[in-house]
């Protein structure tokens, strides 16, 4: 006993030894966000300054900026909306501004801004880019500086890949963060959302892009159903007036709405969302598919898309449209939205491959997979697919159905939709993630990546300045310097 008495340390020496390690490791995070606020500014100066495009941005360009490219090659006077670009890039100055509050991340982020407002269509939305030379320009009927006279120019908003819905919605969090003060950025917004909400079908659907508000007597409301017959040929018809569910369309439009119903106040955004909640499920399929396309004819049957999208039910979409649904569940708490669920995973689950995976694709009522060989016919058989289209899915059913479970074992009374000022809440990276994302940040302030076979394609350089690259370090630095 008096051996462990004497082996007893002193509790004060043990509250020094504490103070000490808390003042070293408090000492150590003051000197690395130090560190992150620094490379912070280089990166967003550099890009400022020598990749914007009045105020926009693209996808990749080469090392010495000399080549750049959105989805296909652009030149210096061009800047993309679809993501990764204008809009992606200015919510990440958006998170930084946050962040910090420091007022010249908000200042990039109003300069892109400007750039999406001069990029307005008539239509209310955005094609996929926004050129600013005026010979090209004088081709889109763009709401502002508009040289074209002709009525034939071009006026299509897309919803394709997040496009319009990411422009609007960086407006919309820029509008709320200017405290609605701003009134050529409140009206872009404004003028957006309206055309949107007009853009919408009588059973609440969206298209994969539009012009005009509809014509409510050529789309009526109905169930969806399975056509009597359908041609295995691609009939090339166009399919952008289709409701439209490939590629998150709706589920961005949905996502969109819902934001600018909490961030304006106003029912009438909630509600366009909610309609489109009633689409889907008007949308699902009867027995024996129980499950969705990924687009619909006016008639409410699947229908061809491109030529490798064949009417069909589908084994990837269908995963997303499950998570709409809860998504509309937690922001409603109406149970209607959750009793399509249970039938759709049972489906989804019996037709999994032996891999486990789903096909893309299902031929209707048969429910045998479908795939393309390269020359773009359609065959039972994978051998010989095409490999920039995904014909087979990752199996998402255990995640949807335990996140079913959850919510049906929640009350309805603690159901907590995110609200709009969350979108800038995030978890603390880690130090060592910090760490690498300021080490790989080069003497110009750049973050470089290397250059894969695709790429090369396009840009002729072994290494490219990436704006994903940029936006997820952007974001690592951001919300480690976050209070």
């Amino acid at each position: 006993m008096a051996m462990l008495r004497a082996m007893r340390i002193p509790f004060f020496t043990i509250l020094i030894g504490c103070v000490i390690v808390g003042c070293t490791a408090h000492a150590a995070d003051a000197a690395l966000r130090d560190k992150a606020a620094q490379a912070l500014r280089r990166a967003c100066e550099y890009f400022d300054t020598h990749v914007s495009t009045e105020g926009g941005y693209l996808w990749d360009y080469s090392e010495d900026l000399k080549h750049r490219a959105g989805e296909g090659i652009a030149p210096a006077t061009t800047v993309w909306v679809q993501p990764p670009g204008t809009p992606s890039v200015a919510m990440a100055f958006l998170r930084a501004y946050h962040a910090t509050k420091d007022s010249y991340y908000l200042n990039l982020a109003r300069k892109a801004g400007d750039c999406l407002r001069r990029g307005q269509l008539e239509s209310g939305g955005w094609a996929y880019r926004i050129d600013f030379d005026p010979k090209h320009r004088q081709k889109y009927a763009y709401r502002v500086e508009r040289t074209g006279k002709s009525s034939s120019l071009s006026n299509i908003s897309v919803l394709d890949d997040n496009t319009t819905q990411a422009a609007l919605r960086f407006l919309v969090l820029l509008d709320q963060t200017l405290g609605f003060k701003d009134a050529k950025v409140h009206e872009v917004v404004e003028y957006g959302l309206r055309k949107l909400m007009e853009a919408q079908y009588p059973n609440g659907a969206w298209p994969q892009r539009f012009d005009r508000a509809p014509d409510a007597s050529k789309f009526p409301v109905k169930k969806a159903s399975y056509p009597a017959t359908w041609s295995r040929t691609f009939p090339a018809v166009k399919y952008y007036d289709y409701y439209t569910f490939n590629d998150n369309a709706m589920a961005d439009a949905i996502a969109l709405m819902f934001l600018a119903g909490k961030v304006y106040q106003q029912p009438k955004y909630r509600e366009s969302a909610e309609k489109c909640g009633q689409f889907i499920l008007l949308a699902q399929m009867p027995d024996p598919q129980p499950a969705w396309a990924q687009q619909y004819n006016a008639d409410m049957q699947p229908a061809w898309a491109r030529k490798f999208e064949p009417p069909s039910i589908t084994g990837g979409e269908s995963q997303g449209i499950l998570q709409i649904l809860m998504h509309i569940y937690q922001e409603t708490g109406n149970r209607k939205y959750l009793e399509p669920i249970p039938r759709a995973v049972e489906y989804l689950k019996k037709s999994a491959m032996p891999d486990g995976r789903l096909a893309r694709f299902y031929e209707l009522q048969t429910n045998k997979p479908l795939y393309f060989t390269k020359d773009y016919q359609l065959s039972y058989d994978d051998s010989d697919m095409p490999t920039h289209y995904s014909f087979k899915q990752d199996s998402r059913l255990e995640r949807v159905e335990a996140q079913y479970k959850r919510l049906l074992q929640t009350d309805v009374s603690r159901l907590r939709p995110e609200r709009a000022e969350n979108e800038w809440k995030a978890s603390r990276p880690k130090p060592s993630e910090v760490t690498k994302v300021i080490a790989a940040l080069d003497s110009q302030g750049r973050w470089l990546s290397p250059n894969q076979a695709k790429e090369k394609r396009r840009l002729p350089s072994d290494k490219l300045i990436s704006c994903a690259t940029f936006i997820r370090n952007v974001n690592v630095l951001s919300n480690y310097l976050a209070p």
